[in-house]
């Protein structure tokens, strides 16, 4: 299961990828906000953390104009590591060697077509489980 959550600036991206998710038939739980009325991106950051942090859900995308401040703002949750992607690569590589439960977009700055591929990059990619990443992650906490 899924966490999605944005602030206004990322509300239109996010119709795209729930869209997206309900094609591939990927589960999911949208915890707002539900239009481009101006809204406080740390609340999102909280509500999906949460969700994964008591099990709800197992990963999460957020997405907020930039997509800085909301994963800046996920990033302060225990046991959440929230990675700001802009391609494909980073996507990859943030789930191989960082294990990142948290996929933060810019919905101002990240076309639709290219969010897709890297939400399907992040959610497509496991943890690689070496050694030296599982000792850098217990290093984070």
């Amino acid at each position: 299961m899924i966490a999605i959550a944005c602030d206004h600036g990322g509300y239109e991206l996010k119709q795209e990828i729930i869209s997206y998710l309900n094609a591939k038939e990927i589960g999911y739980e949208d915890y707002g906000c539900y239009s481009k009325a101006s809204v406080d991106y740390p609340y999102y950051a909280k509500e999906v953390g949460q969700a994964i942090t008591q099990g709800k859900c197992e990963k999460g995308i957020l997405i907020c104009g930039t997509g800085i401040g909301i994963s800046i703002a996920a990033n302060k949750i225990p046991d959440i590591r929230a990675a700001l992607c802009t391609d494909c690569f980073s996507a990859e590589a943030t789930r191989l060697h960082n294990n990142a439960n948290v996929l933060a977009l810019g919905g101002r700055v990240t076309g639709p077509g290219l969010a897709i591929k890297i939400v399907e990059t992040f959610l497509g990619t496991d943890f690689s489980g070496e050694e030296r990443h599982l000792k850098r992650i217990q290093m984070l906490d």
